[in-house]
């Protein structure tokens, strides 16, 4: 009978590690996909959904973008879009480096308001990025991965 008390008592503590365990490992994967973005790269998608959704909600209203007369950045973007997610804390870099001479605006492609404007930038997938001169002329247009260094040196002749 003494055997059976210290089997099931090993068996329960057996089983409380374990429990210990799974909460630890939960706990440590939720701060780490949560964590704020405080580099370039991020490698968690929940952090590079919500540094998307901190530059929409700092970008310049499209109105204001293109009556202002400033050169402009236009990202069309979708919260779906994992390279959107990817290339948000790039985006969010070279806004806090040339938002002064810059407007940066997000349109998401799948808000109904921007249909029109998706149509007339021929917007074929996400990220599609549109430079315009201050006198609305079209520079340069990309689809997809962009690489920071790239995007600097094709901004440089708009500033």
């Amino acid at each position: 009978m003494t055997v059976n008390r210290i089997s099931a008592t090993s068996d329960v503590n057996r089983r409380s590690l374990w429990a210990i365990a799974l909460i630890a490992t939960f706990a440590i994967a939720a701060f780490w996909l949560t964590r704020p973005v405080t580099g370039a790269q991020s490698l968690s998608p929940v952090s590079g959904l919500m540094t998307l959704k901190a530059s929409a909600q700092t970008a310049t209203p499209y109105e204001t973008a293109i009556a202002n007369g400033k050169p402009t950045l236009i990202e069309f973007y979708a919260d779906w879009c994992t390279t959107c997610q990817g290339m948000a804390p790039t985006l969010q870099a070279i806004h806090q480096d040339y938002g002064a001479a810059l407007n940066f605006v997000m349109l998401d492609i799948d808000d109904p308001q921007w249909r029109e404007q998706v149509q007339q930038f021929n917007v074929t997938g996400v990220p599609h990025l549109v430079l315009r001169q201050s006198d609305g002329a079209i520079t340069e247009t990309f689809v997809g991965k962009v690489p920071k260094s790239v995007l600097v040196e094709r901004l440089q002749p708009l500033l």
